[in-house]
């Protein structure tokens, strides 16, 4: 699965800006973009940790590093200022990022009143492929 395909599918169920999407539709483009972002820092992870070339590298190691990323620490760490403010101003854009779309996904995920529109869900996506490709 490659992250920037999550991104395109998010963007195809928010749809052109024809007639009123479908709040499940927005709210799975949400969720979708949140994921697609997870799916990057796997990646991320597991290259640097076991290499980058699928030919040279092992790949249940590479596996397992990326298995081995939890939402709940990541997290957890990007909110640490300690932490988050003794890294590069890139990456605590992702922290800010990350953090902002895992809240915003458990809202679009588990709770049924939460509303969203398509330029809301937009800026998340443009905010998470942008994250992505810094």
């Amino acid at each position: 699965m490659q992250p920037l395909d999550l991104i395109s599918t998010a963007r195809r169920l928010v749809g052109k800006g024809r007639g009123k999407p479908r709040q499940a539709d927005l709210k799975r483009a949400l969720s979708t973009t949140y994921y697609a972002l997870f799916h990057a820092l796997c990646r991320n992870c597991a290259d640097c940790f076991v290499g980058r070339t699928s030919g040279s590298r092992d790949e249940k190691a590479w596996e397992q590093a990326y298995r081995a990323v939890e939402h709940g620490f990541v997290r957890n760490q990007f909110r640490n200022k300690l932490i988050r403010d003794s890294f590069p101003e890139e990456i605590q854009d992702l922290a800010s990022i990350f953090v902002e779309l895992q809240r915003k996904r458990h809202q679009a995920d588990y709770v049924p009143s939460y509303r969203l529109t398509r330029s809301e869900v937009l800026i998340e996506i443009d905010a998470s492929e942008m994250a992505q490709k810094a």
